[in-house]
């Protein structure tokens, strides 16, 4: 009898478990005779409801339900099966032809039908076709999680493709001043925007520290979208970077820009081209020189308030560029400079037919700031269309200040303790707004507390989580302390921009400072427990510089105008 089913649907039979829901013995023993040697097991129900329960409480993959059954019948058994299950596979068995439980039975998503009195031929047919159907979709539902498991597994394979090419290109970028200020006669505070649309950014930067007066600022967008062009850049970028630091103190910007030239013809397409800047500000000279190619006007802002644009002076770089210009500018009385690739000035503007390149001046003028700048932008642009890449160096002419407060503290405990009494005092005077001066407040109690212990007394981070551990850490302290003539300076400037007040706090030590590179790591992974200070400080203000020895550090709040 059981060469009516396909050996194939044999096999898998041999896999299931089939509920026989019959109150009469005589079929059951039919039942039992069929498909004791079909299936894994049977499992008896005497009625409708025992059947429920019995399909409630263990596996079944395969139901046949008689259709007239004390206690429960079988349209009301499956009626609250398929509230369970919408799939498993039901054959109904009924001595009669009512058209009425038939189209019940149908509505009920019954697989198939069997008329009492029943036939062993009829019966293994209906199994063999709910099998079939069972055999079908399980097949369906392995092949698709098959294919779900190989797409997953293929996304998170490109994914941790793409993570690496996007640590590539952060490692191509070189930033000397990542959370740094350039500390000449004013403090130079330097932020960057780096916004890529793609993982493979068309655009790339640097900022590298050429000597103690002189720095280079370097923007290229790749013209073109896609691989070529983020390649393009990226090697551009990359040999920039090396060659800086080849030429070391022999720095030249003219032999920089004529040597990358001979670098990158070879390698970019023939209808490829590059958008470049090259910049050398020169802060004993107090100049600039630069060399554009094809990039947006950059911005500058002079003391009375003006916007100056400085215009590309090259066409874009290209196979057959042979010449270029390079350029000179006064900036002892520039106090702000924005650089930036076209992809910021091309994003669509919300509810305007316009681009932000209409917005983008005003926005300077009104930003002290990057971030500033930045909650502009966005609160602008509709959504971001390509790359967009930024410098914003904001040269805080602090000296000049006549409303600055001044004042050394000793290194000891109890002076960190008068400090932060006094700071809090002048916080006080400033503004009304408690919620401003308690994270002030916060951040300088941190920065200070930095200087006393790891500036002055020279504690690192290893052996003041050894000390805690110990509970001697206050102890050492006072002991290191005793012989420690080294002073703290605090000094506190308003500066008045835009109808607003911004407080900078700088705090000094006469320690010999750290290595300021650490930095850029504790900036990546906020949960690093060492220098998680500096990260709820940096949280807590607008803005944490620290100078290139690491033993001062600047800080910015925003007091806005009441008016």
């Amino acid at each position: 009898m059981n060469n009516t089913i396909d050996i194939s649907i044999l096999t898998y039979l041999k896999s299931l478990t089939l509920l026989c829901v019959e109150d009469n013995k005589t079929t059951q023993l039919l039942y039992k005779s069929l498909f004791e040697e079909l299936v894994k097991d049977i499992i008896f129900a005497d009625n409708g409801e025992d059947g429920y329960e019995k399909f409630k409480n263990q596996k079944v993959d395969l139901i046949i339900v008689d259709y007239a059954m004390p206690v429960l019948n079988g349209i009301d058994m499956i009626r609250k099966t398929r509230d369970i299950n919408k799939e498993i596979p039901i054959i109904l068995v009924s001595a009669i032809q009512d058209v009425d439980v038939i189209v019940q039975a149908l509505q009920l998503n019954v697989n198939n039908f069997l008329k009492k009195p029943i036939i062993a031929t009829d019966v293994m047919q209906a199994i063999g076709n709910v099998s079939k159907l069972l055999f079908a979709e399980n097949y369906l539902k392995e092949q698709r999680e098959k294919k779900i498991g190989e797409l997953e597994k293929k996304e998170k394979y490109n994914s941790y493709q793409e993570d690496l090419a996007f640590s590539k290109e952060l490692n191509i970028i070189r930033n000397d001043f990542y959370y740094h200020m350039i500390d000449t006669h004013q403090a130079i505070l330097v932020d960057f925007l780096y916004k890529p649309l793609d993982i493979l950014s068309g655009d790339a930067y640097s900022a590298r520290k050429i000597d103690d007066k002189r720095v280079f600022y370097f923007i290229v967008d790749g013209m073109g979208k896609g691989l070529s062009a983020s390649l393009s850049s990226m090697l551009l970028t990359a040999y920039v970077n090396h060659t800086i630091d080849k030429m070391g103190n022999n720095f030249s910007l003219k032999k920089l820009i004529e040597s990358a030239l001979e670098y990158i013809k070879p390698i970019i397409l023939d209808e490829e081209a590059l958008s470049t800047e090259f910049i050398v500000m020169d802060y004993k000279s107090s100049t600039m020189l630069y060399s554009k190619f094809a990039m947006p006007p950059s911005l500058a802002q002079s003391e009375e308030n003006q916007i100056i644009k400085i215009k590309s002076n090259n066409p874009p770089m290209s196979k057959y560029t042979d010449n270029f210009t390079v350029s000179k500018m006064d900036i002892s009385k520039i106090t702000k400079f924005l650089f930036y690739s076209d992809g910021l000035v091309e994003n669509s503007v919300k509810g305007e037919q316009k681009l932000y390149a209409n917005f983008i001046e005003n926005d300077f003028l009104n930003s002290f700031i990057k971030d500033e700048l930045r909650e502009n932008l966005l609160s602008k642009i509709d959504t971001q269309e390509d790359d967009m890449t930024f410098i914003f160096i904001n040269q805080l002419p602090l000296a000049q200040q006549e409303k600055r407060i001044t004042r050394s503290f000793e290194s000891t405990l109890n002076a960190v303790e008068d400090a932060n009494d006094w700071y809090t005092d002048i916080w006080n005077d400033f503004t009304t707004n408690y919620k401003l001066a308690y994270k002030a407040c916060v951040v300088f109690s941190e920065l200070f507390m930095n200087a006393y212990e790891h500036g002055n007394l020279g504690l690192d981070t290893k052996t003041k989580h050894r000390l805690l551990s110990e509970d001697v850490y206050f102890t050492t302290l006072q002991e290191l302390q005793k012989n420690c003539k080294k002073k703290i300076t605090v000094t506190i400037d308003t500066i008045e921009s835009n109808s607003n007040r911004y407080i900078a706090t700088l705090i000094k030590d006469e320690g010999e400072g750290f290595n300021t590179d650490i930095l850029h790591e504790i900036f990546r992974d906020s949960n690093n427990f060492n220098g998680r200070g500096i990260y709820l400080s940096r949280q807590s203000s607008l803005g944490l510089y620290y100078n290139s020895k690491g033993n001062s550090v600047l800080y910015l709040h925003k007091i806005e105008s009441e008016a």
